[in-house]
């Protein structure tokens, strides 16, 4: 069983909502626990976020035997008057480009090869 994660201090530029929608866009079909270890939160805080992301109509979720599938709904805009009309796929485009590009980054150190030093030793 995984351990509860460590909590985050001080402020971030994103919110809990915004990073557990994010988290259910690269895998609709996630599970509640990988996407409390990958966001810092707890399950019962993501299971809330998700809740209020359901009852306000950015999410819905389809029951598969034990799996749920989600679904996000990329019209709904968001909700603050400053990002009035900017649909939730804006968002999340950026948000996944932005993962997908640092993923790709570390997966390009991971498999470097160690450069051999010029003079051979």
């Amino acid at each position: 069983m995984d351990a509860a994660p460590e909590p985050h201090t001080g402020w971030t530029f994103l919110t809990n909502h915004a990073r557990v929608l994010a988290a259910i866009a690269d895998n609709p079909n996630v599970r509640i626990r990988h996407i409390a270890v990958h966001c810092r939160l707890t399950e019962r805080a993501v299971q809330k976020i998700i809740s209020e992301l359901e009852r306000d109509g950015y999410l819905s979720h389809i029951r598969e035997g034990r799996t749920n599938t989600y679904r996000i709904e990329p019209g709904k805009v968001l909700r603050h008057p400053a990002e009035a009309g900017l649909p939730v796929a804006a968002l999340l485009s950026l948000l996944l480009q932005d993962e997908a590009d640092r993923n790709a980054a570390s997966e390009q150190l991971r498999t470097a090869r160690p450069r051999q030093p010029v003079d051979g030793t």
